[in-house]
C-alpha cells in the first residue's frame, strides 16, 4: 500500500463510525460511473423477467426461502 494510502486509511480509521460510512459511500460513489448501455441491458432483462413471471414461465420465490438458502450456519441473523 502506498504511503499516502496508508496515511489516509489510518486517518479514516480514527473517524467515528458514521463518518467512516459516509467516507466509504463517497469513495464508492466516485467509482460508480453510469453506463447507458449496461442500464439498457438491465432494463431489458428486468422487462423480460417480468413478462416471463406474468405469463407463468417464471415463478417467484419467497424472501424467507432465499434468505434460508444463503444463510451461513452458525451465524446470527
Amino acid at each position: 500500500m502506498p504511503a499516502t494510502t496508508y496515511t489516509l486509511s489510518a486517518q479514516a480509521l480514527q473517524l467515528p463510525p458514521d463518518e467512516r460510512v459516509a467516507l466509504v459511500e463517497r469513495i464508492l460513489d466516485s467509482l460508480d460511473v453510469p453506463d447507458p448501455s449496461l442500464d439498457s441491458l438491465w432494463a431489458r432483462e428486468a422487462a423480460d423477467r417480468l413478462t416471463a413471471y406474468r405469463s407463468g414461465e417464471l415463478q417467484s420465490v419467497g424472501l424467507a426461502d432465499v434468505i434460508a438458502k444463503y444463510k451461513v450456519p452458525g451465524r446470527g441473523a
